[in-house]
């Protein structure tokens, strides 16, 4: 394929911030409705992979049909993506494997970085989807285009000294019991004894709520 044209699908911040900015100065109502209507940046770049990946098809040496491609295409061109790079990538040679933060420049190819290829086939499988393609033959969903991501991932995460596995959420840490504690002290009620005189020669003894007092336990 011609490597005159670089492709777009890693930046799209010039439109975007266009679009935005015609948006802000058209009226409340005006913005309401043609925000609505509006692509979002999801729908552009992947509208522009899409572009980019037909022509590639076109350019093709011989040419390829959509129904003709399979995981084998799109493997080649996403090596072929890979001379537009931006990342370097230490080799194993290189004094600065491993390193995330070299302190001196390398000789290292610039290759795509992983997350910005995982990304476009996940973009690039749901449009060949939207535009009639079969979700069972959706070659951008074969197991050697999966492969190879994976494989791409590890070699750069190796190579710049960085990882790529999902943080894991940390939970937070048990709430401990406050320890046990004796009861505040409380108040009991004491009886007071009185004698209550009677008609006959025997007293009996009679009780009486007296006042609380506190006591401790």
């Amino acid at each position: 394929m011609d490597s005159s044209s670089t492709p777009e699908f890693e930046s799209s911040n010039s439109e975007n911030t266009g679009n935005n900015n015609s948006v802000n100065n058209n009226s409340a109502a005006t913005s309401s409705s043609s925000s609505s209507s509006t692509p979002s940046r999801y729908e552009n770049q992947k509208r522009r992979d899409w572009n980019t990946f037909g022509q590639y098809l076109k350019n093709h040496r011989p040419p390829l049909s959509l129904s003709r491609c399979s995981g084998a295409h799109v493997l080649e061109f996403l090596r072929y993506l890979d001379q537009f790079g931006k990342t370097k990538v230490h080799t194993p040679i290189c004094p600065f494997y491993g390193h995330p933060n070299p302190p001196a420049p390398c000789p290292c190819p610039l290759r795509q970085a992983w997350g910005s290829l995982d990304a476009l086939i996940g973009r690039l499988r749901a449009a060949y989807e939207e535009n009639g393609g079969n979700p069972e033959t959706n070659p951008f969903g074969a197991r050697a285009v999966r492969l190879y991501l994976r494989e791409v991932r590890d070699l750069q995460s190796k190579a710049r000294g960085i990882s790529y596995e999902k943080k894991k959420r940390k939970r937070p840490p048990p709430q401990q019991l406050p320890a046990h504690q004796p009861p505040p002290p409380g108040k009991i009620r004491i009886l007071r004894v009185i004698m209550v005189p009677l008609d006959s020669d025997l007293g009996i003894i009679g009780c009486q709520p007296g006042n609380s007092l506190p006591i401790e336990k």
